[in-house]
């Protein structure tokens, strides 16, 4: 610059300079841009990093986009000591994180972004939208204002020699120095939505612990007879309760080609999964009127039938489906028993303890969600990764599994929080 003195290019130099170290200093790479990754990237950038997020889909929160098809469940308005007994083993380790972020906060999060929210009659927590696609842009564009730079159709492979990121893109390969990283990957269900699981072996081969990933939230495969799996297929059973061991959940099912899944299946699917894995099959029981005392079902089972088919006596009297009488006809072919021959005491017996064999656990793939993962010995207070330093995890990677009800969400979005703020504090006083 004419008539600038050396002092003061001097001065412009090493001021430019110094902007471009911290921005260098402080640059961070999540990995993963489904809600964990988004949440860290938001609250990183805040936090005055300067982010990029990769993923190996050519656009992002794909699997977030699937949750809200059917109605965007967020959270759950039950009390903070309820919800968080919904991660079971998993509560020392994920409470201080959602304590942080808890379910009135992601609300007013949504409020922010132009979403508001509201309470179902199950206590779920939808935005008013009932759709994730609002939010989502959103968000993106509140990201995008904030700095957050986007890598699409980046699928990362690991490291190199150096710690640098490796990733391969349709350009080919390309590394990436980043001070810190944020995983953020999932789990293995919904493989074409992003999460296949892919980078199990890339961690354990660095001694990382991981937890064998299992399908969590998952269906169940029964050995149905034609008849019945050919009339029933896609039929709900609705109003029922269901009973393992000493755990018994009300909601609804749906008969399935193989088997049978659905919210109530989904709320047992932990203990079912381990019993159907350890000795190949679990004894399932459905009760078709639990709201009804039993010895008002067995006085109404004891009124005459007349000329009536049995099949039409037990609709009118019992107030069953016909795919409740489906479900009967079929355990009672099972067990070798005649329903007509059944005393009213035994008939209601049945009626509200219905025995399905479970065979089988539905694939990963078809699976909600993930169990297994990370496991958190391998993780510090703050989400770092205690084999790799300045490498945090989050999300669906970590070894945890809830029910759906909003408990899912809720945790990627605070765990993906209480990851960015764990990189924002290493900055500050690494190891």
């Amino acid at each position: 610059m004419a008539g600038t003195s050396p002092v003061t290019l001097w001065l412009l130099n090493w001021t430019l300079h110094s902007h471009m170290a911290s921005a260098l200093k402080n640059n961070v790479a999540i990995i993963g841009a489904g809600p964990a990754g988004l949440m860290a990237a938001e609250t990183l950038a805040q936090g005055g990093a300067r982010v990029t997020v990769y993923d190996a889909m050519p656009s992002v929160g794909r699997k977030f986009l699937m949750a809200g098809r059917g109605g965007l469940n967020l959270t759950h308005s039950e009390p903070l000591p309820a919800f968080l007994t919904r991660y079971r083993e998993a509560i020392p380790q994920l409470t201080t994180a959602i304590e942080a972020f808890p379910p009135d906060r992601l609300r007013a999060w949504c409020e922010a972004l132009g979403q508001p929210t509201f309470v179902g009659s199950s206590g779920r927590i939808f935005p008013k939208a009932l759709k994730a696609s609002p939010l989502l842009r959103a968000w993106l564009r509140r990201l995008d204002a904030s700095g957050v730079q986007f890598s699409p159709r980046h699928r990362w492979t690991g490291w190199d020699e150096n710690g640098r990121l490796l990733f391969q893109t349709p350009d080919g390969n390309s590394m990436v120095d980043a001070r810190a990283t944020v995983l953020a990957l999932g789990g293995a269900s919904w493989p074409r939505l992003g999460s296949d699981g892919g980078w199990v072996e890339t961690l354990a081969a660095k001694g990382v612990k991981i937890s064998p990933l299992k399908p969590a939230n998952c269906g169940f495969a029964v050995a149905w007879s034609d008849i019945f799996r050919d009339r029933f297929e896609g039929q709900p059973l609705k109003g029922i309760a269901l009973s393992f061991g000493f755990h018994r959940v009300r909601g609804e099912a749906m008969i399935t080609r193989d088997g049978i899944e659905g919210g109530a299946i989904y709320a047992l699917s932990a203990e079912l999964r381990e019993a159907v894995l350890a000795s190949g099959g679990a004894t399932l029981h459905i009760a078709l009127r639990p709201d009804v005392e039993t010895r008002d079902l067995v006085a109404r089972l004891s009124s005459p039938r007349g000329k009536q088919t049995f099949s039409n006596w037990l609709r009118k009297t019992a107030q069953l489906s016909p795919v409740g009488i489906g479900l009967l006809q079929e355990a009672a072919m099972v067990s070798g028993v005649v329903l007509s021959s059944l005393s009213p005491e035994n008939l209601t017996e049945l009626i509200n303890a219905v025995p399905v064999q479970l065979t089988g656990v539905a694939p990963i793939a078809r699976a909600i969600s993930t169990a297994g993962g990370i496991a958190f010995e391998e993780i510090d207070a703050d989400f770092m990764i205690r084999r790799l330093p300045g490498v945090f995890a989050a999300g669906e990677m970590l070894d945890w599994e809830a029910p759906t009800g909003g408990y899912l969400l809720q945790a990627c979005f605070a765990t993906g929080a209480a990851a960015g703020r764990g990189v924002l504090k290493w900055f500050t006083s690494p190891p």
